[in-house]
């Protein structure tokens, strides 16, 4: 009975087993299903998490791209704001060169000045003539000035005088006496070159004795006649002369010679007048010409500079190929005053190498590289006005109210202080000027010098280029300091060539090498005399009376200073266009004068302490 109970108590038990087990079946079916579920959630999240991985890596690609982007359009951005500022300097620049003044004086100093309408501008019925000079102001003229401007002039008087028949006193009728001469008044007289037929003859002499032809046969004698300067031709030393200086003095091209010659009744064509001026100047005019040239390469001070040159049949080059000409002249120390112009085909540094072959001494020069590599006996010379054009340039190109404090304004001033000094010592010896340079100069420069090297800017802008001139050149700039002698500047060649860049723009051309050659003789020739106050015309025309017939021995005595040259080849000294060199900087009221004064101040109170 017992065990009865109990298998059936287990039966029920195991009944119950059975089911908790079918329920947990049940679960365990429900829990597989919710665990596949979650597998499948956790698979697409996993999925998911890749594609934001993948996403993310993207969104950085392009995060890093946008970030070159942004950099590469702010270097766009600055080199398109360079770029402006280049193009409005360079219009600026454009513009001064076209409408502004070639003066180098400071801007403060620049005015407008009606070259067109001059004589219409200037004139002033209502004003006295002329108790005043107008100029920036009334000063009044100095008395005698008008004597001495005449006193070099030939003298013509034209007396004024009343007929017999007006001498009668209008009250009694009586004869009336002479009582004096009184000068009513100065003109200058005007007259206009004139063409003469120069026709020679010779005078023959025979011997009348009847013995002496008997015996010796029949005598006769000529009297003796020039050399003509060609034979056959018409030339002679006054045309040859007129045409060079109307050519190279005055600017006046062939052509334009030619048609004023036919208005005087003269027919006289440009191609013979050109062979005249050849043949003169390689047959006679060289003479002198080589003997300046030995002259000059015993300076020990000398300056240089060259200029661009047309020459259409040149062998081998072609019409539009540039030549050039070189320009080699004494400096202001040298007791005579010498200016060589030089013919080449090219810009080659082997010119000046050559030509100065012997020199030994100071040569100022522009930056050209040319000069750079000469003999180790010649010591070149920098030019502190090419380092001032750089600063001006920049400066002209700043809007006006941005100019004040600016980077140009400083540079220009450090160098205007030094052109001022300069002016201070114009009257000293060059030893007293050597002192001076090394007190106050000096020190300046050595400031310039050092705070360019503090600066930065890109090389093509105008502040570059300065920048760089002046740090390219500071060793031949500070050979200034080397000798008193010497001068800041070699504005002194660039007036020399300047009459030839003139009168390039006349004739445009020559046509061959020995025109170009007989052209440099010429403005040789033309510059020397103007240099040492000579005629040119006079000194020319004496020249062609005298070489065809002079000896080597004769030579010297017929350069610009010797002693047979004929008064009437002289200019007096005060008439001269040979004019002292003006200072280029500011002396009038305004932001550079200002700046100059508060630079000059600072300097002069380190040197009192």
């Amino acid at each position: 009975m017992d065990l009865m109970k109990k298998i059936s108590e287990l039966e029920q038990e195991i009944q119950s087993l059975k089911a908790v087990i079918a329920e947990h079946s049940e679960q365990k079916d429900e829990l597989a299903a919710v665990v596949a579920e979650q597998s499948g959630i956790i698979e697409k999240q996993s999925e998911l998490i890749e594609e934001l991985l993948e996403y993310r890596n993207i969104q950085s690609e392009l995060i890093e791209k946008q970030s070159k982007l942004i950099e590469e359009l702010q270097n766009a951005a600055e080199a398109k704001d360079a770029l402006i500022k280049h193009y409005e300097e360079q219009f600026a620049l454009a513009q001064r060169r076209q409408f502004g003044s070639s003066s180098e004086r400071s801007p403060d100093q620049l005015k407008f000045e009606n070259f067109f309408n001059e004589a219409e501008d200037q004139a002033d019925p209502s004003l006295p003539e002329p108790t005043y000079e107008e100029i920036a102001y009334k000063r009044k003229k100095r008395v005698g000035k008008r004597k001495e401007d005449l006193d070099g002039l030939p003298k013509e008087t034209i007396h004024h005088e009343l007929p017999e028949s007006e001498c009668i006193c209008p009250e009694c009728g009586d004869t009336m006496s002479h009582m004096g001469t009184t000068v009513v008044r100065n003109e200058l007289k005007i007259v206009p070159a004139k063409v003469v037929n120069a026709e020679h003859t010779v005078d023959a002499y025979e011997c009348i004795s009847r013995e002496c032809e008997k015996n010796n046969g029949k005598q006769i004698i000529r009297a003796k006649v020039p050399e003509p300067l060609m034979k056959g031709s018409l030339a002679s030393p006054s045309a040859v002369a007129h045409i060079a200086t109307q050519k190279y003095f005055n600017r006046i091209p062939l052509y334009q010679i030619e048609k004023g010659l036919n208005h005087d009744g003269v027919v006289l064509s440009r191609q013979v007048m050109s062979n005249w001026l050849i043949y003169c100047a390689l047959n006679y005019l060289i003479a002198i010409y080589s003997l300046l040239k030995v002259h000059l390469l015993k300076e020990t001070v000398q300056h240089a500079d060259e200029t661009s040159l047309q020459v259409l049949h040149e062998p081998g080059r072609a019409a539009k190929t540039k030549s050039y000409e070189w320009l080699y002249r004494t400096s202001g120390c040298a007791g005579h005053q010498i200016v060589i112009y030089e013919y080449q085909m090219t810009r080659s540094w082997d010119h000046p190498k050559e030509f100065l072959k012997g020199f030994k001494g100071y040569l100022h020069t522009d930056g050209y590289e040319a000069y750079h590599d000469l003999s180790d006996d010649i010591i070149v010379v920098g030019c502190w006005s090419h380092a001032r054009r750089a600063w001006e340039e920049l400066y002209e190109s700043i809007p006006v109210a941005g100019r004040d404090g600016s980077n140009a304004e400083r540079g220009l001033v450090y160098i205007n202080l030094l052109f001022a000094f300069e002016h201070e010592y114009s009257e000293m010896t060059p030893e007293q000027r050597f002192g001076q340079r090394l007190k106050q100069s000096k020190p300046v420069s050595d400031d310039y010098f050092e705070w360019i090297d503090s600066l930065q800017a890109p090389p093509k802008t105008l502040l570059g280029k300065a920048i760089d001139y002046s740090i390219s050149q500071r060793m031949y700039l500070e050979n200034i300091y080397l000798d008193g002698r010497l001068e800041l500047s070699n504005n002194r060649a660039e007036r020399s060539i300047k009459p030839f860049v003139q009168g390039r723009k006349q004739w445009l051309f020559s046509n061959t090498p020995n025109g170009a050659e007989s052209s440099s003789i010429y403005f040789s020739l033309i510059e020397t005399a103007r240099e040492n106050n000579l005629n040119p015309r006079s000194y020319l025309e004496f020249l062609l009376e005298k070489l065809p017939t002079a000896t080597t021995a004769d030579l010297e005595l017929l350069l610009p200073w010797g002693e047979c040259i004929p008064d009437y080849c002289k200019v007096p000294a005060k008439a001269s266009n040979i004019k002292p060199e003006k200072p280029k900087y500011s002396s009038k009221k305004g932001p550079l004068h200002n700046a100059l004064q508060k630079l000059r101040a600072k300097y002069a109170s380190v040197n009192s302490s």
